[in-house]
């Protein structure tokens, strides 16, 4: 046995029986660390990894009936790791949520997290939120009801307190709001997409959440009609599977940077951005953009034409979050189809 050995187990022989000797504990209940970290372990409770559930959705004329569940689900975030996260409806980001300008949204949250509260922050209404953003508790459900009335591409995420560990452990996702009269650039558009950037921390560490660097940021895609690829935030599949274009085609992204913590530089290797609507809003439009800067919960419509086939790759021009997975690809063919092959990399 080595010396400091001995000496750890002297030190903790004379506290027992100095201890006992004062008749504060019996000897029966000093259990050594090797057996204490195996009882420990075993009371553990499991990990709870609840199925994702479809988000509901209903529309009669312009009332919206919405209804998605906060659960515990397990997430792929990288080749060898998977995150228990909390998120919307057992997806990371949460699913896609698209209404028009001038629709009424009916909520209902579904919190089946058996231990904690959770709630629905909607970037993209007008409400109190001492009233319409309130918590959720284990095992019941809110109801609530608010107005759509400004157009963009918006974040949404729990609300909780302490808030920035709701998002960070992935309770965020995005909601589109048409413009009721659309985008001037609406026929000119022949594939749209929609991209969403996060960041994963140390799972469930709010000191790393609060004070550290991510240690993966990532894109996923969301469906925006069925058929379309619908992932979680990862760092591979938006690279092995990329998106498809034609050449000659105009593409549209609708893009959200849900943070919590790292701004998005967004920009498209190979290609200006012909026309850019800031946070989604007609109003807002820019032409001939290298990158658009999205701060934490920003969004934006980014258009532009591929002329040439290829590979073109989609980054936030932070490049050390590109190390750590931020980029998708687009894949440009002559048919809009994928003959295979390595994609390109940043």
């Amino acid at each position: 046995m080595k010396p400091f050995a001995k000496a750890t187990l002297a030190l903790s022989l004379t506290t027992v029986l100095l201890t006992t000797g004062c008749g504060g504990v019996n000897p029966t209940e000093v259990v050594a660390p090797k057996a204490q970290a195996a009882a420990d372990q075993q009371q553990a409770p499991e990990k709870i990894n609840q199925a994702p559930i479809p988000m509901k959705m209903d529309r009669k004329g312009t009332d919206v009936f919405i209804e998605m569940t906060a659960q515990i689900t397990n997430i792929q975030i990288d080749k060898n790791v998977t995150y228990n996260a909390w998120t919307f409806n057992g997806e990371a980001p949460g699913p896609l949520v698209v209404v028009n300008e001038g629709d009424t949204i009916h909520f209902n949250l579904k919190n089946m997290d058996p231990a904690v509260p959770h709630s629905m922050d909607f970037h993209a209404v007008h409400a109190a939120p001492s009233k319409k953003f309130i918590d959720v508790m284990p095992n019941e459900e809110g109801n609530f009801t608010y107005k759509a009335s400004n157009p963009g591409v918006f974040m949404y995420h729990c609300g909780t307190k302490p808030v920035l560990a709701h998002i960070a452990n992935g309770m965020h996702g995005v909601i589109i709001v048409k413009p009721k009269n659309g985008y001037p650039t609406d026929k000119q558009v022949d594939k749209e997409y929609v991209i969403i950037q996060n960041e994963w921390y140390r799972e469930k560490d709010l000191d790393d959440m609060t004070n550290g660097q991510p240690s993966q940021v990532v894109f996923s895609t969301k469906a925006l009609k069925e058929g379309m690829p619908n992932t979680n935030g990862d760092t591979f599949t938006l690279k092995e599977k990329p998106l498809l274009a034609k050449v000659g085609d105009t593409v549209r992204i609708y893009v959200n940077n849900v943070g919590p913590n790292r701004v998005s530089s967004f920009h498209v290797v190979g290609t200006v951005l012909d026309t850019v609507y800031l946070d989604g809003n007609p109003q807002n439009v820019l032409h001939g953009m290298q990158t658009v800067m999205l701060p934490a919960s920003g969004g934006a419509v980014v258009e532009f034409k591929v002329v040439e086939a290829g590979d073109y790759t989609i980054v936030t021009h932070q490049f050390n979050d590109v190390q750590k997975g931020a980029a998708a690809v687009l894949r440009v063919t002559e048919d809009g189809l994928d003959h295979g092959g390595k994609t390109m990399s940043h």
